[in-house]
């Protein structure tokens, strides 16, 4: 077993990083190593998954909107958004995007953030109504704030903050690309794939930048303000908080961890394994992670979800098997 780094030497890393993403090459981005960012493993057929199953195209993120439940799945190509009411799933709605889509977020109550080439789509989960903001660069991660206001991350490295008529407040160059963006209060983290690390956004260039892992992919926040990434690359997820950026926990998750999602009505992140079809449970609270549930899922499950008013957990299917709900009577069962 490859031992455990600790906080400390989190943090040694952290200086060396932080030096070498102030150089620049030639091309005037960020002179420094970085590798082809990680992916999900490929799955092996699936069988028996948990709970129900309905239909939906193959799909690369999944988002239950907060107000209404409906699901936002973005399909593999980015090309198409489709609106599911879970309670009646054969009524969904497909939108043809005009740019393709990267990644979603929970925009303001009702609303889902598509990022886009040049652009923030803003999508109405009930209706499918479609505005665009314009945004300098192509926009791989957008976030919003509880004012309405924007941030974004695009593929070049740039992080923006936006008011809520699309005018940048506040610009931030530096990392190789910005990936995934984790807001807790204040604070705001990236995680840039192609370095696999995280790093804090100061107020007027980066922060502290940490190693994570061999390669991070995605990450999600919970209510305590933690931030959970997935070291899809290395078998683990690592566990940070922001204002310092300080790695709090590590932990080996077997099989190719990948897509995540936090449920706060039960304090469970939880973690797709694509080698094994399957999605994972944790309990955080004891200071590592502690399984607590099991399931199988369908083939490629590269995209999970919480519907925060219910807990239901929503598996997305990359090769089109579909769409899975794992209600909270399964999840017991899977215990």
């Amino acid at each position: 077993m490859r031992p455990r780094g600790s906080v400390a030497s989190a943090l040694v890393g952290a200086v060396v990083l932080v030096v070498l993403t102030g150089c620049s090459g030639d091309d005037g981005g960020p002179d420094v190593p970085t590798r082809a960012p990680a992916t999900a493993a490929v799955s092996p057929a699936a069988a028996n998954p948990a709970g129900q199953v309905f239909p939906a195209p193959a799909t690369k993120a999944l988002l239950a909107e907060r107000s209404t439940g409906r699901l936002a799945a973005l399909d593999t190509a980015g090309t198409t958004l489709t609106l599911i009411d879970p309670a009646a799933p054969t009524t969904a709605r497909t939108i043809t995007l005009p740019a393709p889509g990267v990644s979603l977020a929970q925009g303001k109550q009702g609303e889902v953030l598509v990022a886009a080439p040049n652009r923030v789509l803003r999508v109405d989960a009930a209706t499918g109504s479609l505005t665009e903001t314009a945004v300098d660069g192509d926009v791989h991660s957008v976030q919003t704030r509880t004012d309405g206001s924007l941030v974004v991350g695009t593929a070049d490295g740039t992080v923006r903050e936006l008011t809520t008529d699309g005018t940048a407040t506040r610009t931030i160059t530096g990392l190789v690309s910005a990936d995934v963006l984790a807001l807790t209060g204040d604070n705001i983290t990236v995680v840039d794939r192609k370095q696999t690390a995280v790093v804090a956004v100061g107020e007027q260039a980066l922060g502290l930048m940490l190693r994570a892992g061999d390669g991070a992919t995605n990450a999600v926040t919970d209510p305590h303000g933690r931030i959970i990434v997935a070291d899809t690359a290395g078998d683990e997820l690592l566990v940070y908080t922001a204002g310092p950026l300080v790695l709090r926990q590590r932990f080996p998750v077997s099989s190719s961890p990948y897509a995540l999602a936090y449920d706060p009505r039960s304090d469970t992140v939880w973690v797709s394994t694509t080698q094994t079809n399957e999605v994972v449970g944790y309990d955080l609270s004891t200071g590592i992670g502690v399984e607590v549930a099991r399931l199988a899922t369908l083939r490629q499950p590269d995209a999970i979800t919480v519907d925060e008013r219910t807990g239901d957990l929503y598996v997305a299917s990359a090769t089109g098997e579909g769409v899975q709900r794992i209600g909270a009577d399964e999840r017991k069962r899977g215990q």
